[in-house]
């Protein structure tokens, strides 16, 4: 993944580091951030973006965090840019906190061309007003993944990287009481992120891979609620971590 978060147009020299990086055929992804707020320069950052995606074959995640009349024509270039390059499924929109403003109506509308381009989002729950609507998204058929931001770095020291927490939080800031409801958040972390990226799904189905938690609970609900201390962590089917501790030995 080649993703400048300092700016693609207003740095100099990133425009051509991004270049460098897709013809040397090491990364899948290219990317920016807050084409407008941050460069500037919507319409030369995303045609710089999505044109050498399109030349050289690779993905697009554009971080967007502005909100409003700058966020949504964003969106739209995104959308609009995703339909006439052909890059139907290999383009991911994160963050994206100009969409839960939207009303039902809008949002409908919206969603219908995001599913329909196989666009997706993802989003970290920073807050009840930021927050994505997992629920309604997906019900359009929107592929929404659920990740861990700024994991202890210079954006912010509260990120752990632990998928049950996250889902935690999803929880709590969108307000859900209900079993399914919390049910649902577990399986936006727990499966969210592997659709986005195209992986195998992780349960406990034959040929599924063997990535696995094990905790003492009385069920998924329950657990999301209280995120018991992991009792074995499986990673490729090996132990990875017991009662709560990195097992040395396979570092």
């Amino acid at each position: 993944m080649a993703f400048p978060q300092h700016g693609v147009i207003r740095t100099p020299g990133t425009a051509d580091l991004l270049k460098e990086a897709v013809r040397s055929g090491v990364v899948d992804f290219i990317g920016g951030i807050d084409p407008i707020s941050f460069d500037n320069a919507m319409d030369e950052q995303l045609d710089l973006v999505f044109g050498l995606a399109d030349r050289y074959g690779v993905g697009v995640d554009i971080h967007l965090h502005d909100r409003g009349d700058k966020g949504m024509p964003v969106l739209r270039g995104i959308i609009d840019r995703t339909r006439a390059l052909s890059l139907r499924g290999r383009v991911t929109v994160s963050h994206v906190f100009c969409l839960p403003s939207l009303s039902d109506s809008e949002l409908t509308g919206i969603a219908k061309d995001l599913a329909d381009l196989d666009i997706s989002l993802t989003t970290v729950a920073p807050s009840a007003s930021l927050v994505l609507p997992v629920a309604k998204l997906r019900e359009h058929g929107v592929r929404v993944g659920l990740g861990s931001d700024g994991v202890r770095d210079s954006w912010s020291p509260f990120g752990n990287a632990d998928m049950l927490h996250r889902a935690h939080i999803l929880g709590w800031v969108t307000g859900v009481r209900l079993d399914q409801e919390l049910t649902d958040c577990f399986e936006a972390g727990a499966y969210g992120g592997a659709e986005v990226m195209g992986l195998d799904r992780a349960d406990l189905r034959p040929g599924s891979p063997a990535d696995f938690i094990l905790v003492r609970g009385e069920g998924l609900p329950q657990v999301v609620v209280d995120m018991p201390t992991r009792d074995l962590v499986v990673h490729g089917g090996r132990v990875v971590a017991r009662d709560g501790k990195l097992v040395q030995d396979r570092l």
